[in-house]
């Protein structure tokens, strides 16, 4: 009995806000959802604006935050005081909000993977959108790469002497990668290069990249909107058929667990698993322990595709009687994960880190922003034909911010991603690891060798678009050989 007592009181008071430090939190953010959902259906011209739910509601924390930061200012050690590291969330709020955002990207692009998709086109057809995405992907990140290291070192040969001249390849890792490798490969360049606040740049440029993505994105909606190409998720209005909730061969509703409870299972059994093997895998490889934990979505994905595997093999050998995969139900845990990543994101970012740098980071966050938009805009234009502009969303977001941010732009038109443009995200992964590899080994070599870096940087520029639009390429080949 004093045992149970004394495990009690090591685990903490019931009482002590470190034990609803984590309650608070996401109690703020799923009503700032809320807060955010009767202003955008309550106010015209935030209505008209079309801004996704989830960034409006980011957008009311980082209003809230940088205003409490600004009037309570420093704390002892010189150091901006959060909201977020109140007492009432525990204290350690910000970390939380950095692992709620982690930990939901993972969680959301599980869930759309364990979707049985339609078959809507031939094997062929989704292996080669699939394989272009993963080359748009890196064609992404090198454009960045080489707009960020001409702009860094054009700026430290004229107005800034003291620039770093490798810093401008973060600007990839920021937007293309996101705040987790931005921040990684700052704090090397800081810490074993000289670069001073090299770390506060990196999430400057990802938090930059965030917002480019959200306003970039509600642009181009509300350009889809004006030549009415956009209808919004209430006019598309909420039927929904009875077999999107129980199809005749699935677990019934009236199963002693219950349908929802399956679901969350699968998720978190498959993102478990892949914890393990992030775990193995660091073991191995420590100096590559960060990048590992880094890619958590893709290696879940792939344990999401493995179990789907596995239960179809085992309902064709009649070992599984049901198909355990609801479609609507994992749809939804897609949108709550990807809901709750955004606003998490953006009730992180401190925007008085902005401050350092703010002039490059401006040009840089300018420059990237508009080449990628039309970048993107060009790729899909003339390879996704089909569903151009939901492929232009996904991937301008996921190029600016990061994966989750696509798929809450492509949530605004395809709300129950039945188009292939969110499967191209999640397996669009594979092929872009693979071309995308000898990015992160020009990494560490940016801050010693700039200039050879950026020749590499535009060489592999230029061979991947001949791979991109081999056919188009081609066929022109084709044609004027049989003409002449």
């Amino acid at each position: 009995m004093f045992n149970l007592l004394a495990t009690a009181e090591q685990a903490g008071n019931f009482w002590d806000f470190n034990a609803w430090g984590f309650i608070n939190i996401l109690a703020i953010l799923l009503l700032s959802l809320i807060l955010a959902n009767v202003l955008k259906r309550k106010v015209g011209f935030i209505r008209k604006s079309l801004i996704p739910t989830s960034v409006l509601g980011g957008l009311i924390l980082l209003i809230v935050s940088f205003t409490y930061t600004m009037i309570v200012g420093k704390d002892e050690l010189g150091n901006y005081k959060n909201i977020f590291d109140i007492e009432y969330f525990g204290g350690n709020g910000l970390k939380m909000l950095y692992l709620i955002t982690y930990h939901c990207l993972a969680l959301g692009f599980i869930a759309s993977t364990l979707k049985n998709e339609e078959k809507s086109s031939t094997k062929k057809e989704r292996v080669k959108e699939v394989f272009n995405s993963g080359v748009h992907t890196v064609l992404g990140y090198l454009l960045q790469a080489g707009l960020g290291l001409i702009i860094t070192i054009t700026l430290s040969l004229t107005l800034l002497p003291e620039l770093f001249k490798g810093s401008g390849v973060l600007l990839a890792f920021g937007y293309g990668q996101g705040t987790g490798q931005a921040l990684n490969w700052g704090t090397v360049y800081e810490t074993k290069h000289g670069f001073i606040g090299g770390a506060n740049f990196g999430l400057t440029i990802a938090a930059l990249g965030f917002l480019s993505a959200s306003i970039g994105g509600v642009i181009y909606l509300h350009l889809m909107r004006k030549k009415g190409r956009l209808k919004t998720v209430e006019e598309m209005g909420q039927t929904h058929e009875v077999k999107e909730f129980l199809a005749d061969d699935e677990v019934p509703f009236t199963e002693s667990m219950d349908k929802m409870s399956v679901q969350f299972a699968l998720v978190l059994g498959c993102y478990a698993v892949s914890n393990l093997v992030m775990w193995g895998l660091s073991a191995l490889l420590p100096s590559m322990k960060e990048t590992v934990y880094g890619f958590n979505f893709l290696i879940g994905a792939l344990f999401a595709v493995l179990l789907k595997v596995i239960l179809k093999g085992l309902r064709k050998k009649n070992v599984v009687k049901h198909e355990y995969v609801n479609n609507y139900l994992m749809a939804r845990i897609t949108g709550f994960a990807f809901d709750l990543m955004i606003v998490a994101g953006f009730a992180a970012i401190e925007i008085q880190l902005l401050a350092n740098y703010w002039h490059v980071l401006l040009i840089m966050a300018v420059i990237g922003t508009v080449a990628t938009f039309f970048y993107c805009k060009f790729i899909c234009d003339k390879l996704f034909p089909a569903y151009k502009d939901e492929q232009f969303l996904a991937m301008y977001g996921m190029l600016t911010g990061t994966a989750s941010t696509g798929m809450v732009l492509l949530h605004e038109i395809d709300p129950d991603y039945k188009t292939p443009a969110a499967s191209n995200l999640v397996y669009q992964q594979l092929p872009a690891i693979l071309f995308g590899f000898p990015l992160m080994l020009l990494a560490p070599m940016a801050p010693d060798q700039t200039y050879l870096v950026l020749g590499v940087v535009i060489g592999m520029f230029i061979l991947l678009n001949i791979i991109l639009f081999r056919d188009q390429i081609f066929s022109k080949f084709k044609k004027k050989k049989q003409q002449g």
